[in-house]
């Protein structure tokens, strides 16, 4: 009868399979057995599932066909719908994933086989690259701690989702990485930033200083409009929706900050490839659109400063050390 299942043998495998039917849906799955007798078992075991489902008691979850790569796709369509600001750095975090276990079965992903990636991330290793006259070898280093923790964080969280989903029933054991020791202590003193302010190009001199200020985050400053800043008032507004956090702030603009956005106020007129001069809409701008990267050109200015290592990020936790110096909470 259709409500009890049978068993079958699959002529391309060495196993006894199992043919069910769930919500008016044929399932067919390997018992991964070769005795009847145990596959029997297996078969009874699906079935009894099925009948506790119907009853509340359990959440019938199907033999899965879903792999790493479909999870991760997931997971990174769920980042999309909720348009989390972080989106691009989690596209660079689940390529690894994917690269190296996107076409394993996600029920037999094992505890094991995910320590067994943490490993070859952490590990140095030799590659072979193509260059014009063949191929050479390359040391390429290990992966951070704290990178590899973001990875299979990332890597947990999408069998999360699948399980809320009810796609999964279970889901591997994922070990986090200790952290200790990474944490960053960057600060500057004020010579040794005006050293790397020197040396950075002038449309991110203001950039600099503002966050050397503030306290804000580089997205942060980087999405500063004109509509945010107000001149008569003299504050500055970080919208919520741009704000890490979700918190919207208010920055008076007093002294330096305040000759930062009068300087910026200034630079507003940008020309086009066509010679006609239009007016930026970001406070801070090259060629009217949004600060972006500017990793290399902040890697040149520490380089030239002597300063080698130091981060932008490193701009905010001086500004609070010097607030706090200053009194204020």
């Amino acid at each position: 009868m259709r409500g009890e299942g049978k068993l079958f043998q699959h002529p391309r495998s060495r196993f006894i399979w199992m043919q069910y039917c769930h919500n008016g849906k044929v399932y067919r799955e390997s018992t991964g057995e070769t005795s009847d007798k145990k596959a029997r078992k297996k078969l009874n075991d699906k079935l009894a599932e099925i009948r506790l489902d119907k009853t509340g008691k359990v959440d019938f979850v199907p033999n899965s066909q879903l792999r790493i790569r479909d999870l991760l796709d997931a997971l990174e369509a769920d980042y999309r719908l909720r348009q989390i600001r972080s989106l691009p750095a989690v596209l660079s975090h689940l390529k690894p994933l994917k690269d190296s276990l996107g076409a394993i079965r996600a029920q037999h992903l094992t505890s094991e086989a995910v320590d067994r990636y943490v490993e070859s991330r952490l590990q140095e290793r030799r590659v072979e690259v193509q260059v014009e006259d063949g191929t050479e070898s390359k040391v390429v280093k290990g992966r951070a701690k704290a990178t590899v923790n973001r990875e299979t964080q990332l890597l947990r969280q999408a069998f999360t989702l699948a399980i809320a989903r009810k796609r999964l029933r279970s889901a591997p054991q994922i070990r986090h990485l200790s952290e200790k020791g990474n944490e960053r202590h960057g600060f500057f003193e004020k010579q040794q930033f005006e050293q790397v302010v020197k040396n950075l190009p002038d449309y991110l001199t203001g950039f600099a200083r503002f966050g050397y200020l503030s306290a804000w985050r580089k997205s942060e400053i980087a999405s500063l409009t004109w509509q945010d800043v107000d001149m008569l008032g003299r504050v500055a507004r970080l919208r919520p929706e741009k704000s890490k956090n979700g918190t919207g702030r208010v920055l008076a603009l007093e002294g330096e900050l305040w000759q930062i956005i009068e300087r910026q106020w200034k630079m507003r007129e940008y020309k086009n490839p066509d010679e006609t001069i239009s007016v930026s809409l970001c406070v801070f701008h090259l060629d009217g659109l949004p600060v972006g990267d500017i990793r290399r050109a902040w890697a040149t200015a520490c380089k030239k400063a002597k300063a080698p290592g130091m981060l932008f990020h490193d701009l905010r936790r001086t500004a609070v050390r010097n607030m706090v110096r200053a009194g204020v909470p």
